[in-house]
């Protein structure tokens, strides 16, 4: 049986909730899938509880587990970690209708790894960067608006895009089409990638970005990402006081110091102080998605003549942290700075 009109949102945690909670109080049909069994349960039992300065609402929802999943679906919104995607598509491959398609809801370059299970032509881009935690069973915290782009991979507008995007803005008002997802997507590793920096300390997010100290570090990451981007033919697209332009080659360290400054300034306003990174490395004890958004930026760049030295070192700091080789502390961001 096909789902002609139901959402499946797999992977119902800060992302996937959020969006579907949105949906289902605007009265669209939304199924969540998640494999933390308290979670569903208590979504089933009390509703998705979303919380935060945005908006405070609970939502009755319905939630299962990957394998009660039954049917197929038209659409299919994936919301996992990066670094299960791969798992997450071939479990949700069975219950993709034939002419049904997924959208990307994730953090990194997650369209590729899709795209090799079901096909670029079922694979549709999507950015976000809206500020959402997981705080227990039944609980997400919602905690800022900020950019939100939907988009084919080949550019092109089709019937399926603009319905993404008829149901991204029933959540926010200015979430946007674009025909160059991959300038969001490759921006937001940029973005990204000084994010997980952050994540070396147990500071704000803002007040690292404030450490003068630590500038030459947020600018290299910066840096190395647009490089590769560029030899790769992408033009990154900004967002959210991050301007891929003060990045490139060519640019000043000033307009990187406005950029790093504007980044500093849009992380001041939220009530998410942490980055998820962070969340995953000091709250919930558990591997984090470097692996698969920024490791895979060296394989890359080496394809494109680009060497990578410092997001390398990133890459391994964290694995580090993750492994009780290191502490979260302004010492282990020391590391990152110039000999």
């Amino acid at each position: 049986m096909t789902h002609e009109n139901t959402i499946l949102i797999w992977g119902a945690g800060a992302i996937g909730g959020t969006l579907g909670a949105y949906w289902a109080r605007a009265g669209e049909d939304v199924l969540l899938v998640d494999i933390v069994q308290e979670h569903v349960d208590a979504v089933n039992r009390d509703g998705l509880a979303i919380e935060g300065p945005v908006e405070a609402f609970t939502q009755r929802l319905r939630a299962v587990r990957p394998q009660d999943v039954t049917g197929t679906y038209r659409r299919i919104v994936l919301a996992v970690k990066a670094h299960h995607t791969a798992d997450a598509v071939r479990a949700l491959q069975p219950h993709l209708a034939a002419d049904g398609s997924v959208l990307s809801a994730q953090n990194g370059l997650n369209e590729l790894e899709i795209a090799q299970v079901i096909g670029r032509e079922r694979t549709v881009g999507c950015f976000v960067n809206f500020g959402a935690d997981w705080l227990g069973p039944g609980r997400i915290l919602f905690g800022n608006r900020a950019a939100v782009a939907v988009g084919e991979l080949d550019g092109s507008l089709t019937p399926r895009v603009q319905d993404y995007l008829r149901l991204l803005q029933i959540f926010d008002p200015n979430a946007v089409v674009t025909p160059n997802i991959w300038g969001y997507l490759w921006g937001k590793l940029g973005y990204g990638a000084i994010l997980f920096a952050t994540a070396l300390t147990n500071e704000s997010m803002s007040d690292n970005l404030g450490s003068k100290r630590h500038f030459p570090v947020f600018r290299g990451l910066g840096r190395e990402v647009m490089a590769v981007a560029r030899a790769r033919g992408v033009e990154p697209l900004g967002f959210n006081g991050f301007d891929p332009a003060a990045f490139m080659p060519e640019a000043d360290e000033a307009a990187a110091r406005r950029s790093v400054a504007a980044m500093e300034e849009f992380n001041r306003h939220t009530a998410k102080t942490h980055s998820g990174i962070w969340r995953d490395l000091a709250v919930r004890k558990r591997k984090t998605e470097v692996d698969a958004q920024i490791a895979i930026i060296a394989p890359l760049g080496r394809e494109a003549g680009v060497d990578t030295p410092l997001l390398q070192k990133l890459v391994a700091l964290i694995h580090d942290i993750e492994d009780g080789r290191r502490a979260q502390s302004w010492e282990t961001l020391d590391a990152l700075l110039p000999a």
